[in-house]
């Protein structure tokens, strides 16, 4: 089983990336399954449910979240009607929406797809580490291939988690900070793992975002407004092959793609 996992995809330049190019990406590569993390789409900050759905339309089969899940209300009435656009699952009970996505790949290959957020250098929230077990707990014996979106801040916290889950899920897949990180490889019990996918969108900012509006914060120090870079359009993801009879990665692969400038 051959999976796509795309980086955060930030604003209008990540969005067209994936209108203009994913489908032949996906046709070439031959991907079974389709995971994107999308909660910088709406010009950097959340995601609307316009958004949602016209990346889901996509080709894209399952949007995972973060710390910015929530920066757009209107997704509050919406996310809990598509399980298919997860928010950490180790936010407190009662949250709205959904944590965990479980379905069924174009190969008719059951997999579930897990949502968690770190703790170390971002907003209060639940254990991510006990929250995994929860979830792996609750899954289905049928149930064999299992990612994990890991957005978080540091990489110790991301290593750790992928050692923690290792032999236990298909791949732990590292986002947030929007710069790839050369570290993919094969865990020793059969976990792909990645610190951190980068992201998908303009390059040519700081992290996505215009320039000249972060340089002069850190020069100054005073508020500035945030908006989305353009330039150098390029998506980061990676390619994991399964055995799907068993869960376990065969290979992990780090790609970039290019759009026109």
């Amino acid at each position: 089983m051959k999976i796509l996992f795309i980086g955060d995809i930030v604003g209008s330049p990540g969005r067209q990336l994936v209108a203009d190019h994913l489908a032949d990406i996906v046709a070439q590569g031959g991907a079974d399954l389709v995971v994107a993390n999308g909660e910088n789409a709406a010009a950097g900050f959340g995601i609307t449910p316009r958004l949602a759905e016209e990346l889901l339309a996509q080709g894209i089969d399952v949007l995972t979240g973060g710390n910015h899940i929530w920066d757009r209300k209107e997704l509050l009435d919406y996310i809990p009607g598509e399980p298919r656009l997860l928010r950490p699952a180790n936010f407190p009970e009662g949250t709205p929406g959904w944590g965990v996505y479980v379905g069924t790949a174009r190969i008719g290959v059951r997999y579930a797809v897990i949502n968690l957020q770190g703790r170390v250098f971002m907003g209060s929230i639940d254990d991510p580490f006990r929250a995994a077990d929860r979830v792996l707990g609750a899954l289905g014996a049928d149930v064999k291939v299992i990612l994990v979106d890991f957005h978080a801040e540091t990489t110790s916290e991301k290593q750790a988690l992928g050692w923690h889950l290792d032999g236990r899920v298909s791949a732990v897949l590292g986002t947030h900070t929007h710069v790839p990180t050369a570290d993919e490889r094969i865990l020793p019990g059969g976990t792909a793992y990645i610190t951190d996918v980068g992201m998908t969108g303009p390059h040519d900012g700081v992290i996505g975002m215009d320039r000249a509006a972060v340089l002069r914060r850190f020069l100054d120090g005073m508020p500035a407004r945030f908006e989305v870079a353009s330039g150098n359009a390029q998506m980061n993801c990676v390619w994991i092959e399964v055995d799907s009879s068993t869960g376990r990665a065969i290979s992990i692969e780090r790609r970039r793609y290019r759009g026109e400038s």
